[in-house]
């Protein structure tokens, strides 16, 4: 489950925990938000080129008051430049071992386990591809939500909503433009990931990231934490996680509008 703490190394607790969901995860993605103080010195520092970042517009489908995400459920839909169009249905925490067999075996379906300064979780997520206009179609209003979604991804989202709302419930919170970068740096020599979040009202979210399977995690995190430090990059202990800064933005523009609509 997730938890939190005050400093940037996890408790010897938590790693207990973390140690016992990498047995039964596929992936790992160490994850590090930077205050926005900070951004343009780690842009700085990660020698980047904005003209190599591609660009991501994402959606989220919820209730005006976030009810799916007080659930621990996100729907989310993306557009990626020159690549098709994606749909998740996530739900974190999860634990790995109480999952139906059919879903834990669905190739559309992944359980990843995501480790950040003072704090993890680990989620499952079930993956759909999507036609290129249908996440303009959804949003604009002129197709349903279920459009987005897969037989497959509508029965996990049945499964775990069975008092909430329904897909047609969910209304558009977005959308987030993404600028997203990938870059392998020498002293790393693997793949390190660096996605600034674009608000409308112009704040920003910047996140580093990289991935690793299980039984490489700790390496990769020692590794990577060096590497943040030969660049001068600070570990911050506290967090700004993405989908909930967007969620939580989206959902008071709905009810501001809601208040000016009814006024």
């Amino acid at each position: 489950m997730a938890t939190k703490g005050s400093t940037t190394r996890l408790s010897p607790d938590q790693l207990q925990n973390v140690f016992a969901l990498l047995k039964r995860a596929d992936s790992v993605e160490l994850k590090l938000s930077v205050p926005e103080s900070a951004h343009r010195s780690t842009l700085r520092a990660l020698r980047i080129d904005p003209l190599d970042a591609q660009i991501r517009q994402i959606y989220f489908f919820d209730t005006p008051d976030l009810s799916l995400y007080k659930r621990g459920l996100v729907v989310r839909a993306r557009r990626v430049q020159g690549k098709q169009s994606d749909s998740v249905v996530k739900l974190r925490p999860i634990d790995p071992g109480e999952l139906p067999k059919g879903t834990r075996d669905s190739t559309s379906f992944g359980v990843e386990v995501d480790v950040m300064p003072g704090g993890y979780v680990c989620s499952g997520s079930m993956k759909g591809v999507l036609a290129k206009d249908v996440v303009p179609d959804v949003a604009a209003g002129k197709l349903p939500v279920r459009k987005l979604l897969t037989r497959e991804q509508r029965d996990f989202y049945d499964e775990h909503v069975t008092t909430g709302p329904r897909l047609e419930d969910l209304c558009p919170l977005g959308p987030i433009f993404v600028l997203k970068l990938r870059l392998v740096p020498d002293e790393l020599k693997r793949r390190f990931v660096v996605e600034l979040w674009l608000y409308p009202n112009g704040s920003r979210v910047l996140e580093l990231s990289t991935k690793s399977t299980p039984a490489e995690a700790l390496n990769v995190a020692l590794e990577t934490r060096g590497f943040l430090a030969s660049r001068g990059i600070e570990v911050f202990a506290e967090q700004q996680t993405k989908t909930k800064t967007a969620l939580e933005f989206f959902s008071k523009e709905v009810a501001s509008q809601r208040v000016v609509a009814t006024a």
